[in-house]
């Protein structure tokens, strides 16, 4: 994903800054920056626009991973071949990270903590002293508290915000330029999706489809009526 084509919202300004405040650190402070948030939040928009940014290795986490699983992908998005042992790919992965001076970004990183797979984290940076940015759920914080090895080596903590009111406008006049939304149904969406920035988005391809089928250049809350907004609750049984 270019950076041209990532708005410029609320947690991508706040991860860019995090990271460019890590990478830039005295020697002597510790290299991890975390971001945690509920799912929908547009953390994962934050870390492609970072990647892109400071040319940041960047694997996503999936659930059914191993630590082997975790380290190959690692070593796979840097272009390495994997040696045998686990041991031997974390030594690679250090040395690719203190080499190049760029920095890992995991995202969905609860999938590899959960696991036990912490020490495999604490061990590459370690090794590295690189930039570490981990990126993940709510929960991520409590579970790195009982991580006393990797926990004390973070530099910042970075909770990702709720979709803000100029966070929902920049994105639809950059997703629908046809069309005008006005803020009060903009508002409207924010508020019924509690801020996440996923469920905003479903309602203004909505919003812009309608407004599409209707001939409408502009539609507000008076335009849209007592159509439905998109909460993620499916619609009651009719009858």
């Amino acid at each position: 994903m270019s950076v041209n084509t990532i708005v410029p919202l609320t947690n991508v300004g706040l991860l860019a800054a995090a990271v460019e405040s890590a990478a830039n650190r005295p020697p002597e402070l510790p290299g991890l920056v975390v971001m945690y948030g509920p799912s929908g939040y547009g953390k994962s928009l934050a870390a492609a626009y970072a990647a892109n940014m400071h040319r940041a290795y960047y694997v996503e986490c999936r659930e059914s991973w191993t630590k082997k699983a975790f380290v190959v992908a690692v070593l796979r998005e840097m272009g390495i071949i994997p040696m045998k042992t686990l041991s031997e790919m974390v030594d690679q992965i250090a040395e690719q990270l203190s080499r190049s001076g760029r920095p890992l970004i995991v995202d969905d990183v609860q999938y590899v903590i959960d696991k036990a797979a912490a020490n495999v984290l604490t061990d590459i940076y370690n090794a590295s002293q690189g930039t570490l940015i981990l990126i993940g759920e709510e929960r991520v914080p409590a579970s790195m508290a009982r991580l006393e090895r990797l926990h004390n080596r973070v530099l910042e903590w970075v909770p990702a915000q709720a979709a803000s009111l100029d966070d929902v406008r920049a994105l639809a006049e950059k997703s629908y330029p046809d069309v005008e939304i006005e803020d009060d149904l903009l508002e409207a969406v924010n508020d019924r999706v509690k801020g996440c920035l996923r469920r905003v988005a479903v309602n203004l391809y909505q919003i812009h489809s309608e407004a599409t089928a209707n001939g409408w250049t502009m539609v507000g809350l008076r335009e849209w009526g007592e159509r439905d907004i998109h909460t993620g609750q499916p619609p009651a049984r009719r009858g």
